[in-house]
């Protein structure tokens, strides 16, 4: 009797803790459930923010790239003037006699030294703001020409870290010979096919040897024919002459 109430205890016990761990699960289910409810909102919400940020990003960097577009900055000229607009007249002489280049007034928007002055005597950079992007790009494409003076386009913080961490990889095209340059944060890479056109030049301005060799034997042959056939004139010949000497006799 004790061992059919112990039988039955235990099958009690067994059903309790299966009682316990579905109504652990459900309980469990429905509070994820209504989490789910409650947090659905706030994950859609969080979505469009993020959207909304980039977007945000992406016209802050528009505005910095066109507030900068017109302008180059000057380095290594000498710090020598003592207003702006000894600044102005140093710039004029400096691109007539050495880019032989007239740059007016109503060209320049803004000029001015970049930066605290050094102690060293360094001579800080010169942020020179042009009225057309068209003048600029006159500026660039002459620059090469200036001596101890170089010019750069004006680039953000987040432009120049880019653009210097893109520099190995420039490097590495250029040295596989193919021609590549930095275009505002991207690298521009086109692959040089001089290279490849001279050698499908030499290939095709040389024949194979197989077909040489065949013309060889084409031409000798044709030879051996020329030869056959002017043997079996003078053989005919040689016969006639002697049928002829024959029907005389």
């Amino acid at each position: 009797m004790e061992d059919q109430f112990q039988i039955l205890f235990d099958k009690m016990k067994v059903e309790m803790q299966k009682q316990t761990v579905e109504l652990k699960e459900s309980i469990t289910n429905s509070i994820m459930e209504k989490m789910d409810e409650k947090i659905k909102p706030i994950i859609e919400e969080n979505k469009d923010l993020k959207k909304k940020i980039l977007n945000l990003e992406k016209e802050m960097e528009n505005l910095k790239r066109d507030k900068k577009q017109n302008n180059i900055i000057i380095f290594g000229l000498k710090e020598e003037e003592e207003s702006t607009s000894g600044l102005i007249q140093k710039v004029k002489k400096l691109f007539i006699e050495e880019l032989n280049l007239n740059l007016s007034d109503f060209e320049i928007n803004n000029m001015y030294r970049i930066g605290r002055i050094s102690l060293n005597g360094k001579p800080r950079p010169v942020l020179l703001s042009f009225v057309n992007l068209w003048k600029k790009n006159e500026v660039l494409k002459v620059r090469k020409h200036l001596k101890d003076i170089y010019i750069t386009e004006d680039y953000s913080k987040e432009v120049l870290e880019k653009r210097k961490l893109l520099q190995n990889k420039l490097k590495e095209e250029r040295m596989k010979g193919n021609f590549a340059y930095l275009k505002y944060d991207k690298l521009i890479v086109k692959e040089n096919n001089t290279t490849n056109d001279r050698r499908k030049r030499e290939i095709s301005s040389s024949p194979p040897e197989n077909i040489q060799a065949k013309k060889h034997q084409v031409g000798s042959s044709s030879q051996n024919n020329r030869r056959n056939a002017f043997d079996i004139m003078r053989g005919r010949s040689n016969s006639l002459s002697s049928f002829k000497t024959d029907n005389r006799q």
